[in-house]
């Protein structure tokens, strides 16, 4: 896991002294800085950091890291969404599966997806009351309850 942290300590502080418009132009500069990763990696990364694209008023778009208080403000949509939309919660040891009310797992599995949860593998949103949450080898239920609970401090299990 520090490799990860590392890394995207070097990613933020790349795309911030650098005009970078392309994942093979970030790609090469990461391993630049001594990181071979694959396409698939780095756009979890950039997905995890949240970064954009930005016009540059003329015929490009370059990558930008948002800042702290719009990456704050951004969970807290999140968390508001989760909440709004849950109704139960279930798990085992590599599965959680939560109910939502009608029309909201979309947007459920939308918060889980983009608040960086590092036990997650990915969500998959049954389109109206349910979502499954796929847990990375090795991470409990168990463990994902606890990470939820530390990140959304008024979810309560029903």
């Amino acid at each position: 896991m520090k490799e990860r942290a590392e890394r995207l300590k070097t990613i933020k502080a790349i795309i911030k002294e650098n005009r970078v418009d392309s994942q093979e132009k970030l790609l090469q500069l990461l391993e630049d800085h001594g990181y071979s990763v694959t396409q698939a990696t780095l756009s979890r990364d950039l997905k995890f950091l949240k970064v954009g694209k930005l016009s540059d008023g003329r015929s490009g778009y370059y990558y930008s890291i948002p800042s702290e208080e719009e990456r704050r403000e951004s969970e807290r949509h999140y968390i508001q969404d989760f909440l709004r939309g849950y109704v139960s919660i279930e798990w085992n040891q590599s599965l959680v599966v939560v109910r939502t009310f009608s029309g909201h797992s979309d947007s459920v599995a939308l918060a889980i997806d983009n608040m960086g949860f590092d036990e997650v593998i990915g969500t998959i949103s049954g389109r109206d009351n349910v979502v499954f949450i796929a847990l990375k080898q090795g991470i409990s239920g168990d463990e994902f309850i606890r990470s939820l609970k530390a990140k959304i401090p008024d979810f309560e299990e029903e």
